[in-house]
């Protein structure tokens, strides 16, 4: 037990070590003993990470709770920095490492020549290490901690090229956005302290049959009453609603494209929008007696995949397109966690993980190929410029569309199943918005993968001598990642459904999709069977067949379609409003508040009453006060006369 110990502070602190020397001494080493020190590190972190993932699932040793030290005691109260290494861990750690050196080895030719390639390569190593300590935490303090640095580090990498002022409002919108979120996930935590007594995971979940047995409330708005289980969850989950950019604090995902291609990969397929998915699992002990929790995250999550997806169709920037799908996909994670479906959450996050980021770092290299020409109407007819990175895009694409037998088929459709066999309010609802975001999806990815690779060429002739396919740093990764784009779904799939995380997961009878689902289907080909005759797969096939109609052979549809129909398109341009309302309540609001206080507070009160209205009061008592020294000696009589007298009448007045 001892070395498996060792093995985790290693595995932790390795990007650790990497992001401190790139950060600090990167410009002394230079470029190539930064990119040795950091992917090398990155390599001892995932190699690391299939050691704890084979000792844990393979061999089938117990998990490991253990402390490192106390950071603070107050009392009886000690807040320990502590690790949880089982099933859920090192899964986590495998996808979070694999994904992360895949985006350092790739860096290395699309940062080439740029000026902070070192800060770079140490915010991406810092990264990393931010979301290994999330995952790896035995306790609500680690977990806040690695809650909050990757949010700070996601602040410091959207706003990378910080000389671009869209870069600066990105990042802030991004922080901004992550502290409303925290805000709610902070006071989760301190309702934990209170009613629990511990953050540590054990001791809480070991309590949690007792606390709910005593039915817990607590008062508010006067003598209305809440259930403590309820209130905590939700709380809770408005910190992954801000982590996962769900509806409605989706607003800061897309302005995280100002980033650098490869950074963008790194937080929408393997860290910081998956924190939010890796929580609601992490505390299913404490979800699954809340049915109320669990009904909203369910719809949260449908509400997000199925109107974020419809927004991706009228995007025209190839990293937005596919950020939109990031926020639609998540949408359909958080929905399986909505109904206990954990197991199936995570199998989609693996499986989303890959294809994700081949998307992500294909479109990079579309991007390098196109001199960093972004706007999908400006490409065209790719296909015979750029042959790898288009095989690679097509199998990420395919994956995405959840068509048989990529990755992603075997995840998303058996999160559409096990809701629609949920037994939850607005289940079925929530099934159809979820069925409906198949053709959604279909149509946006294939409208921008046609738009890019086939069709009319529309680069202009200076660009298109120069497009060229990508170097084998960037190429490497693609082709790495194509592989669990194309194989994981139907490696995973029975794990998936036969408690693969064991005990690191909780669910109640009455919620248990996934044993349902079980005895359905024993294999993962017949579900292959099943899915080529089902409703998504159908509407996957209509969604690709629709935009190959519209952007190859009919281009000028979708114009037509836009002019006829431009309230509709306008309104989804304009992402239903929700944008320009909150700027227009939050940021029109606090400039209004900010200058009442300004002029009320400051200027009017504080200015002119407190600090002017004080020195003209001393100015006029004074001036009062001089007229009563005359320099006539009858006048100072006079006052002494006065003076005796009052005195003795209030002697007087006291007997």
């Amino acid at each position: 037990m001892a070395h498996i110990q060792v093995i985790a502070l290693i595995l932790l602190l390795a990007p650790l070590l990497g992001c401190l020397i790139a950060g600090l001494l990167g410009k002394v080493i230079g470029i190539r003993a930064t990119n040795i020190v950091t992917i090398g590190l990155m390599l001892v972190s995932f190699g690391l990470s299939c050691y704890l993932f084979d000792y844990i699932v393979i061999q089938q040793n117990p998990a490991l709770n253990f402390n490192v030290f106390s950071w603070a005691v107050f009392n009886n109260l000690s807040f320990n920095i502590g690790f949880l290494i089982d099933t859920i861990t090192v899964f986590m750690l495998v996808v979070v490492n694999f994904v992360s050196l895949l985006v350092h080895i790739y860096s290395m030719g699309y940062m080439e020549g740029d000026p902070g390639y070192q800060r770079f390569f140490s915010y991406i190593s810092g990264f990393t290490f931010a979301m290994l300590s999330l995952v790896m935490a035995n306790n609500f303090l680690l977990l806040f901690f690695g809650w909050e640095a990757v949010g700070l580090v996601s602040y410091l990498l959207i706003g990378f090229w910080f000389k671009k002022e869209s870069a600066n409002y990105a990042s802030l919108k991004a922080f901004i956005a992550n502290r409303v979120g925290d805000i709610g996930f902070l006071l989760g935590i301190a309702a934990v302290l209170m009613f629990f007594g511990s953050l540590d995971y054990a001791q809480v979940f070991a309590k949690i049959p007792a606390v709910v047995a005593s039915h817990p409330w607590m008062y508010y708005w006067g003598m209305h009453t809440a259930n403590i289980i309820t209130v905590i969850c939700l709380l809770l989950f408005v910190g992954a609603i801000g982590k996962s950019a769900q509806v409605p604090l989706h607003i800061w995902l897309e302005g995280s494209m100002e980033g650098p291609t490869p950074i963008s990969a790194l937080i929408h397929a393997a860290t910081m929008v998956t924190a939010g998915v890796f929580m609601l699992a992490r505390l299913s002990p404490l979800f699954e007696y809340s049915d109320v929790a669990l009904s909203t995250v369910l719809i949260v999550g449908s509400i997000t995949a199925l109107f974020m997806g419809i927004i991706g169709i009228v995007q025209n920037d190839i990293k937005r397109v596919v950020a939109y799908s990031t926020l639609s996909q998540l949408g359909y994670m958080i929905a399986a966690q909505g109904v206990s479906a954990y197991s199936l959450g995570l199998f989609h996050l693996m499986t989303h993980a890959a294809f994700k980021a081949l998307l992500f770092l294909a479109a990079g290299s579309v991007i390098i190929g196109m001199h960093h020409e972004q706007d999908i109407r400006k490409m065209g007819g790719l296909r015979k410029y750029m042959p790898i990175t288009y095989w690679c895009m097509l199998l990420g694409a395919l994956a995405l569309c959840a068509i048989p037998p990529f990755a992603g088929f075997y995840s998303k459709d058996l999160i559409i199943e096990a809701v629609q066999n949920s037994t939850l309010h607005a289940h079925r609802l929530c099934g159809w918005m979820l069925v409906a975001g198949t053709f959604v999806t279909a149509l946006y990815t294939f409208r921008m993968f046609f738009m890019v690779f086939h069709g009319k060429e529309r680069m202009s002739d200076e660009v298109k001598a120069h497009i060229h396919e990508s170097p084998l740093s960037i190429i490497i990764p693609l082709i790495l990642l194509s592989i669990p784009t194309l194989l994981a779904g139907m490696i995973f799939f029975e794990p998936a459904l036969n408690g693969f995380f064991g005990s690191s997961i909780v669910v109640l009878p009455q919620h248990n999709v996934v044993g349902q689902l079980q005895q359905s289907y024993t294999s993962s080909w017949q579900f292959l069977g099943h899915g080529i005759i089902s409703l998504p797969f159908l509407l996957g096939l209509l969604g690709i067949g629709l935009s190959y109609v519209c952007y190859v052979i009919y281009p000028s549809v979708p114009e037509r379609l836009s002019r006829w129909f431009s309230w509709l398109y306008l309104f989804i341009k304009h992402k239903y409003g929700v944008d320009a309302a909150y700027d227009f309540i939050f940021g029109g609001g606090s400039r209004v508040v900010g200058f009442i206080l300004w002029r009320v507070g400051d200027v009017f009160i504080i200015d002119k009453g407190i600090v002017n209205g004080s020195a003209k009061s001393v100015r006029t008592l004074g001036n009062m006060l001089r007229k009563l020294q005359s320099g006539y000696l009858y006048h100072y009589a006079f006052a002494v006369i006065v003076g005796l007298a009052l005195m003795l009448g209030w002697l007087y007045l006291q007997k």
